[in-house]
C-alpha cells in the first residue's frame, strides 16, 4: 500500500492550488479526480479564457451563513498573488468589465500553468480514478482508490459541487461530509438563470435573444449588468448574479432604463408630435421588440395625445419598474456554482481543517462560501487551496 503525506481530492482549481502549496513545503502528495482531464471548469470558464480572478475581490463579494469565513484565507492568498503568478508564466490577459481578468489567449494556459507547478513540486496525479471508500485511521486515513489502497496523514476535499453534472460535477463532497458526521447548510445552483411559467412565456418567447443593460434587484440586493431574454426566461451577468439571493417565491424588480426619466421623454415627444406611438418614442431607447411588447402589455397602441399623464406614468413603471415572479431556475445544468455547503462552523477559518477531525480539510466550492459571477470563485478556489496547502 503507497502511503502519502496529503492525499487530494479533485483536481480543480482549488484542489491543483493545494496540492502544490503542500508540495512546495516537502510533503509527498497525491491528487485524484474521476474525470479524464484536470481543470474542466477552468476550461470552459469564460468562453474558454478563463475569468481567472477579479481584481476588487474581498470578502463583500461573497455569499455565506458566516460572512467573516473567507476573510483569512481572501487576505493571506489575495488576486494579486495569483496574477503575480500568471504574469511569471508569461500569460497575458487583459481585464473584460467590473475588474474581471481574462487570459488573452486560452483557458488552457491556467490549467497547464497548474500542472506545471505540480510537476515542479513534485506532485502526483491520478485522473480517471474513483474514490471507492474513506476511512480514518490511527495515522490519517485510508483510500480505496480505483482498487488500490493509499494512506495518508492529511486529505483535502476539493471536489467541487453539483454544478453542471455533465461536466462530472456530483454530491460526493457531501457525501464525505456526512460520513464524517459534519453538518452541511443546504445547497442550490446559483448564478444559473431564472425561468417563468408558461403563460409568462407564451407572452415573452418573441424576445428571446434580446439584450438590455438593467438594474435587478431582490431582497434589498441588487446587481446593474446587463440582462438576456431567453426562451426559458431571462439570463445575463445581472440575473446570474441576483439568482443567488433569490429564493422560489421572490419577487424581482427590474430597471429596464436605469436612470432614465421614461415618463418625462413620453411627455416631451408628446408635445412635440402627439401623433407619435408610445412604441416609436421608446425604440429610440431600447429594442424595438422591447419597446413593442411594452406598449401591446399595457394596450397602448394608439397615439401619444390619447395618452394622459397616468398612461405616461404607467410606462414608465412598465419599463423602470417591472416586477416580476420567476417560477424557478434552469438549475444544476447550467448553474456556473453551489451556493451552500460544508457549514464554515466545521473548520478553522485560517487552515480549512475540520476542527472535530484533524487531518481532514474542506477547500473550494464544496464549502458554504460563493462568490459573485467575474472571477469571484476562481479567487476562492486559490486562496483556500493556498490556505490548506500551508497547512496539510
Amino acid at each position: 500500500m503507497q502511503s502519502f503525506d496529503v492525499v487530494v481530492i479533485g483536481a480543480g482549481a482549488a484542489g491543483m492550488m493545494c496540492a502544490v502549496e503542500a508540495g512546495k513545503r516537502g510533503r509527498s502528495v497525491l491528487i485524484v479526480d474521476h474525470a479524464a482531464a484536470p481543470g474542466e471548469k477552468i476550461r470552459i470558464s469564460g468562453g474558454g479564457r478563463c475569468n481567472f480572478t477579479n481584481i476588487h475581490a474581498s470578502p463583500k463579494n461573497f455569499l455565506s451563513q458566516n460572512p467573516h469565513f473567507c476573510i483569512s484565507a481572501l487576505s493571506r492568498y489575495t488576486q494579486r498573488n495569483f496574477i503575480a503568478l500568471v504574469e511569471r508564466y508569461g500569460i497575458a490577459y487583459h481585464e473584460k468589465t467590473l475588474g474581471q481578468l481574462f487570459c488573452d489567449g486560452s483557458a488552457r494556459q491556467i490549467i497547464d500553468m497548474m500542472l506545471e507547478e505540480m510537476q515542479g513540486n513534485g506532485v502526483e496525479l491520478r485522473l480517471s480514478t474513483t474514490v471507492e471508500d474513506i476511512s480514518r485511521t490511527a495515522d490519517g486515513f485510508e483510500l480505496f482508490l480505483s482498487g488500490n489502497r493509499v494512506a495518508c496523514k492529511s486529505l483535502v476535499v476539493a471536489c467541487g459541487g453539483k454544478s453542471i453534472p455533465k461536466m462530472g460535477a456530483t454530491g460526493f463532497g457531501y457525501e464525505i461530509a456526512e460520513q464524517f458526521e459534519l453538518p452541511v447548510v443546504e445547497t442550490r445552483p446559483a448564478l444559473v438563470p431564472l425561468t417563468f411559467d408558461a403563460n409568462t412565456l407564451q407572452k415573452l418567447t418573441p424576445l428571446a435573444g434580446i439584450a438590455v443593460n438593467a438594474d435587478v434587484a431582490c431582497r434589498k440586493t441588487s446587481f446593474s449588468e446587463a440582462m438576456l431574454f431567453t426562451h426559458r426566461g431571462i439570463s445575463g451577468p445581472s440575473i446570474l448574479q441576483i439568482s443567488s439571493y433569490w429564493r422560489e417565491g421572490d419577487e424581482i424588480a427590474i430597471s429596464m432604463l436605469p436612470g432614465t426619466d421614461v415618463a418625462a421623454i413620453l411627455r416631451e415627444a408628446k408635445r412635440a408630435n402627439g401623433r407619435q406611438a408610445v412604441q416609436t418614442v421608446l425604440a429610440a431607447h431600447m429594442p424595438k421588440k422591447l419597446a413593442q411588447a411594452i406598449a401591446e402589455r399595457l394596450g397602448f397602441n394608439g397615439n401619444l395625445a390619447d395618452l394622459n399623464d397616468t398612461h405616461l406614468k404607467a410606462v414608465d413603471a412598465a419599463v423602470n419598474q417591472w416586477r416580476i415572479k420567476p417560477a424557478g431556475s434552469e438549475g444544476y445544468r447550467t448553474a456556473e456554482v453551489t451556493l451552500g455547503g460544508i457549514d464554515t462552523r466545521s473548520l478553522d477559518q485560517k487552515t480549512m481543517q475540520v476542527k472535530s477531525v484533524p487531518g481532514l480539510f474542506f477547500i473550494g466550492e464544496v464549502v458554504d462560501v460563493t462568490g459573485w459571477l467575474g472571477g469571484y470563485n476562481f479567487q476562492w478556489a486559490w486562496s483556500s487551496g493556498w490556505a490548506a496547502g500551508q497547512a496539510a
